[in-house]
């Protein structure tokens, strides 16, 4: 896991302040200031801190779904320019995938399940048996292939979650990043999907990028952790290193706020 798959420098994201005055000077507020990442291929990476920090601003820099106001951006050594036309990012997009934090809200409900999952293939231009690396993808998430025909509504928040990581993947990423994954699920299915997210990333080497405000999650799947503050990293290192022995007061403060973690994990 030495080799670097993304890295980044001076991001920062600036957006203008809603005007108080007519003929105000115009006002900027900073939601990613200044920040470094380095993401070793084949690892996973979580990212916490307090609503508003700064956390899913930065994850979708990384993944060009948003232009920075300042910095650079590499993926796999390649410059990545989020105000290319869509087209010219296929190579990013192919490289990538996203999981949402509803898994409802981010799937059609006009479309089939197969429809859904096999979108990345279409848009991507990815050739080969469509309708077979669908089934394929809803096996590997743990859903019965014949799902395909069904529509989303017909299935449990869990289950709809599963969708949605199967898209993300069916067109084999290198990356997948996750904004809130499991936030909106009961604790049982919450455990089902940290278990898939880890058997995925265990047999096809997944880099893995996690947003989120539940410790345990990151304290399990995670070696690496990324702590945020108003729209600054401002600690980071190994998970077991930075939850167990944090260095900066408000990364105490974090995890004070929170049911005591258990050094053996879970």
């Amino acid at each position: 896991m030495s080799d670097t798959l993304l890295r980044a420098r001076g991001l920062t994201r600036r957006y203008p302040a809603p005007a108080t005055k007519l003929f105000a000077k115009k006002m900027w507020t900073t939601a990613l200031d200044d920040a470094d990442v380095d993401i070793a291929e084949g690892s996973a990476v979580g990212i916490i801190g307090e609503s508003g920090s700064g956390k899913s601003t930065l994850v979708r820099l990384l993944l060009a779904l948003d232009t920075p106001s300042t910095g650079s951006i590499e993926f796999d050594g390649r410059p990545v320019d989020a105000d290319s036309s869509a087209r010219s990012l296929h190579w990013l997009r192919r490289q990538t995938g996203m999981v949402f934090q509803d898994p409802y809200a981010s799937l059609d409900p006009r479309m089939s399940v197969g429809r859904i999952v096999a979108e990345p293939l279409w848009a991507l231009g990815i050739e080969g048996d469509r309708r077979a690396r669908v089934r394929e993808v809803l096996a590997d998430v743990g859903l019965e292939p014949a799902m395909a025909d069904r529509f989303p509504h017909e299935f449990s928040g869990g289950q709809r979650q599963r969708i949605a990581i199967a898209r993300a993947i069916v067109h084999r990423p290198r990356l997948l990043v996750g904004d809130e994954p499991l936030s909106a699920l009961d604790v049982t299915v919450r455990a089902q999907i940290l278990e898939l997210l880890a058997g995925l990333r265990a047999r096809d080497g997944l880099t893995l990028v996690l947003v989120s405000h539940d410790i345990g999650v990151v304290q399990n799947l995670c070696d690496e952790v990324l702590v945020m503050k108003n729209g600054r990293i401002v600690e980071e290192g190994p998970t077991e290193k930075v939850l167990l022995e944090p260095q900066v007061s408000y990364t105490r403060r974090l995890l004070a706020s929170i049911p005591a973690i258990d050094p053996g994990g879970a």
